[in-house]
């Protein structure tokens, strides 16, 4: 199966240095407002498979809220114990005020 653009939410659905979560093509994406503009990746982490929803988002970087382990929002590389393994990443388009990821 290839991979398909889906519309995922609005702009304005993702607060600013802020995620949501959801689930698209059966997988659960998250999708980040940064200063740097819009990403996503994998919505659980890899650590113990907790939903990244409620993580903290700073600098680009989302704490997982169940052991505080960090990941780029933009590469999904692991930064800080105990995650070792990178998030997935999605391509993502912003257009007309939507959010389009490829999942």
């Amino acid at each position: 199966m290839t991979n398909q653009w889906h519309d995922a939410c609005a702009t304005d659905d993702v607060d600013d240095e802020d995620l949501i979560t959801m689930k698209l093509a059966g997988q659960t994406v998250a999708i980040y407002n940064t200063p740097e503009g819009f990403f996503a990746t994998a919505g659980m982490c890899t650590h113990e498979d907790e939903s990244l929803d409620g993580g903290l988002v700073m600098d680009g970087v989302i704490e997982c809220p169940l052991h505080q382990g960090r990941f780029c929002v933009r590469t999904g590389k692991a930064l800080s114990a105990p995650v070792v393994e990178n998030l997935k990443t999605y391509e993502l388009q912003v257009r007309d005020g939507r959010v389009w990821v490829k999942v």
